[in-house]
Order: C-alpha cells, then structure tokens, then sequence
C-alpha cells in the first residue's frame, strides 16, 4: 500500500474576503488528492512578500515545525509565482506546492473521459510553462554544436519551453476537435426542440446524487471534493411535458478555481452556457453557502453564464441542524450578481437528494420551466398570427 505523503498547509491572510482561517477546504483537497496534512500554519501580511511570499522569519517558523511534525511537503493555500516557489523550496529545504498545482493534480486524477484528459493536459502545460525554473538547475547550462540539438548558445531551458509550447498548440487543436463534436451535438438536440438543464455548484454540494435521483443513473458519488469531472447527460423524464428533456451533471466550482481550468474547461462549461436552465445546487448545511453561491456566480459570469435561468437547489435537507431549518421549503432567493452589481430574485427550494424529500417540488418546477419554453415544432395560431 502506497505511504501517504505528509504535508503541513500554510494559509496567509492578506485581508481580503474568504478567508479559510482553519484550512479546512485546503486540508479536504490534500486529503482528496492522497495526500495527510499533519500541521497548518496561518499568519497575516498586508501584501506578499517579493521573494518568499511569508518573509524570512515565518518562512525559518515553518520550517521547524515541519521538521517537528515530520512533514515532507509544504502546501500554500495561495498562488504562488515561480520565483518565490523556487525561493521557498531553497529555504525549507523541501517541495513546495500551491493550492493551484494541488487542484490540477486532482483533476488529473479524476478525468477518465478523452475530452477532461486533454482539458487535464493543457492547463497543466499551461502550469508547468511557467515554473521551468523551479528545481531544474540544468536548464541554465548552454547547449549547442555539432550534433547537438539546438543551434549554438541556445540554453536548454529555451528548447523546453519551444517542446512545451508545441504540445500546448496540439493540445488546443485536439480540444478545438472535440468542442466542435460537442457544437454538433448541442444542434441535434436543438433541431429536436430539446429542453436542457444543467447541474453547477460548489464541488461536494450533491449534484451526482441529485442527478442520479432525477434520472435513475448511476453517476459516481462520493462526499469528496471534485467527485465528478466529466460532463454526463441523460434524458430526464417529466411525465406532464410533451417535449424531449436533458439533465447535464458538470464539474463542481471552487474558490480561486485555476484561471487556466476556467479556460481549459471551457467545452464541458459550454453546457452551462447553453443551457435553457441551471439547477445552482447549494450545500444547505454548510455555513459557508452564502460565499459558496458568490464564487459559483462568479465562474458562471466568467464564462458568460450569468444570465441563464436559474432555479436555487438549497441540497442537504436531512443535514441542516433543526435550529436552521427553513420554514418553508420552496419560495425565492435574492441572487447577487457576482460583479456586485444588481440582484434579482429567482425561485429556490429545500431538498435532500439523499432522502428525496422535496424532490417533488423540484419535479413540478421543472415541469412548470420546461412547459413555458417555446418550441419551434409547436404549430401557430391564429391569436399567435395575428
């Protein structure tokens, strides 16, 4: 059985919101990604520092108490640029990763489909295009003469980045191949007069289970953080609509989620974008599901999703505490705009994907969504003419 590796979190607070100051979500993605955290180490800065993020004096703390805990790996809750990582990792004397390198390892992990290995692929191009000079002093050595691959003085950290940016295009181009398929597929179901739903929220907030209770699938779940990567879509059956309905379960939202996983994503988001409605799935036992619900608009604006229509799905009935139970299990909510702009109200409603209570409810305002939405099959008449 393969030994865990053990690593100690650091969290730096810098003043701005959202602050993880028990690094709970970070120990939960380590812990997700195979690895045990063993300490966690906060402290506060009113900027970075330039060369080792914390500063000399944390960075000396640090490095005691993960020789204490025996720790073999630092892990930041923060991006971190390449100098200061490679500065760190001089200093500590061990790797040093950030919270970005940690999602990405998840992801590629988790991808099984072709389309979520190449997206897996080319934002961790993207990411290792930056940091060549991590740990590799060899790439500063000049190469170059006779039989030598490279012209002469070229610096073998010049020829990495030339292979990595070669296969980064190849990656995009094999991307650019399967989005096409996925545009070719969207136009089927549109031509059909279909009526899409998709599944997005905050990872570990229920959405596989949701789905598997909506279409009688059997989606992987499991209460994890980024149990489901790979887009799957099922015909949803509503017995009173006269129309061919789709249910997509996507991957689930972070906070910082990687800007490269935004852009590398991009096709199987596309399904969020395309969507005649979202089901925004919220844990409604977790304290934290007002900011949740904040950095799911957030992405959703970022990939020009902000103004499909939503239906609030506050998940996790049977787990919210008797005290915070809502009076009444459906009504309307009053969903910011991620950019702190305006609000409106959209219909929200308690349910447990577990137990199915309230899943009804859920039914029926499908049904209501799915009844409204015009089709182009649909014959005129004479009031629609005139």
């Amino acid at each position: 059985m393969k030994t865990k590796a053990l690593v100690l979190l650091v969290g730096v607070d810098l003043g701005l919101p959202n602050f993880d100051a028990g690094l709970q979500e970070l120990g939960l993605l380590a812990q997700t990604a195979g690895l045990q955290p063993v300490a966690r180490v906060t402290c506060k800065r009113k900027a970075p520092d330039a060369a080792l993020f914390i500063g000399t004096g944390k960075a000396d703390e640090i490095k005691m108490l993960a020789l204490d805990a025996g720790a073999t790996e630092i892990l930041f809750d923060q991006s971190l640029s390449p100098a200061q990582q490679r500065n760190l990792e001089r200093h500590l004397e061990l790797p040093v990763n950030d919270r970005t390198l940690l999602i990405l390892e998840i992801f590629a992990q988790r991808a099984r489909s072709h389309e979520g290995k190449l997206q897996v692929e080319l934002a961790r191009l993207q990411y290792v295009s930056t940091r060549l000079v991590r740990r590799w002093s060899h790439l500063e050595r000049q190469t170059g003469g006779a039989g030598v691959r490279g012209g002469p003085g070229e610096k073998q950290i010049e020829l990495d980045k030339r292979m990595i940016g070669d296969a980064i295009k190849r990656t995009k181009e094999r991307l650019e191949k399967v989005k096409k398929q996925r545009q070719t597929q969207r136009k089927q179901r549109e031509r059909r007069n279909s009526f899409t739903i998709s599944l997005v929220g905050y990872t570990n907030a229920g959405k596989s289970t949701l789905f598997n209770t909506l279409v009688k699938a059997r989606a992987y779940t499991a209460d994890q953080l980024f149990a489901t990567l790979d887009t799957t879509t099922r015909q949803l059956y509503l017995g009173d609509v006269a129309r061919s309905v789709s249910l997509s379960d996507t991957v689930g939202f972070i906070r910082d989620l990687p800007h490269g996983l935004i852009d590398a994503f991009a096709a199987t988001l596309q399904e969020a974008v395309d969507a005649d409605l979202l089901l925004h799935v919220v844990d409604g036992s977790s304290p934290d599901y007002l900011e949740q619900i904040e950095q799911v608009q957030r992405v959703l604006s970022e990939i020009g999703a902000a103004d499909v229509p939503q239906i609030l799905v506050f998940n996790k009935l049977d787990a919210i505490e008797k005290g915070s139970l809502p009076l009444h299990i459906s009504g309307t909510f009053d969903l910011k705009d991620a950019l702190g702009g305006s609000s409106r109200r959209v219909e929200r409603v308690f349910l447990s994907a577990q137990t199915g209570e309230g899943v009804s409810l859920l039914r029926e305002l499908l049904v209501s969504h799915a009844a409204s939405m015009p089709t182009d099959e649909m014959p005129q008449t004479s009031d629609d003419l005139a």
